[in-house]
This record gives structure tokens, sequence and C-alpha cells, in this order.
């Protein structure tokens, strides 16, 4: 399950990837009304983001965030691997953060392993193949 801090950053980025990209910067208050965002959250959410190369921030009364990429070359699952970590939903089918089950008898033919591994390769596929400019367009619907 998506977490909420995930869905918070995917609607802030999203909220940015409609800015211009050579614009002024967007002050976090904007991006938290806008995003529907808790300004809290949203300051350790873009601190995260900008660290992780996908914002740039400027500071001082016309400071703000922008994206550091356009908004093609920024896909959904990059966001969520930033915030949430390994999208794999058991440790033991992780292609970044593998760890074996501790109560599995036998990984190579475990049901659930197996299943989890599908979940995992659909779920990779369609955020990493969805860009925030994706999200902009009628693409989403189809």
């Amino acid at each position: 399950m998506l977490t909420q801090r995930s869905r918070y950053a995917l609607r802030a980025m999203i909220f940015l990837a409609g800015q211009p990209m050579n614009g002024a910067p967007v002050p976090m208050t904007r991006i938290a009304a806008e995003a529907n965002v808790p300004r809290k959250f949203l300051e350790l959410i873009l601190a995260d983001l900008r660290e992780s190369g996908f914002l740039f921030s400027t500071r001082g009364k016309a400071g703000g965030y922008r994206l550091a990429r356009p908004a093609h070359l920024i896909s959904l699952g990059e966001i969520v691997r930033t915030i949430e970590g390994p999208l794999a939903l058991v440790p033991c089918v992780s292609r970044t953060a593998y760890r074996p089950c501790t109560d599995c008898k036998d990984e190579a033919t475990c049901a659930i392993r197996i299943a989890m591994a599908r979940v995992r390769d659909e779920t990779a596929r369609i955020l990493d193949g969805t860009s925030l400019a994706d999200t902009k367009t009628d693409a989403l619907a189809a």
C-alpha cells in the first residue's frame, strides 16, 4: 500500500510538473496549498526530493522549488522509491534490498514469493513507465 508520505510527494511533484520549467521557484506555501499537503510534512518531503536530485531549491523571499529535470524524465517509480524504498511487498523479491524470509522453507518454490515477484514486476513496469508529464495528459485514462 502506498503510504500517505508517498502520496504527498507525488502530489507535490505532479503540481510542480505543471509549472514552467524555467519559471520562478514556487514557494512551499503555494505547493502545500495547491497539492493539499500539510506544510510540516511537505518541508521534510521536499528536502528528501531535493537531496535525491529531483528538485532545485532557492532560498529567500523569492525562493521556492523547481523540478531539476524535465517532467518527462522523472518517473513515478523513482519518486516512490526515494520516499519509500523498494517497491517489493516482501523482502525476498526486492531487487535493491533483498533479504530471505525467515519463515520460508524453499524460496525457489514459494508460492507467495512467485506471486509477489509478479506484483513487484508489474508495479515497477507501470510506475517506471509513467512520468510526471504523463500525469498531465490523457495517457493515464487509457
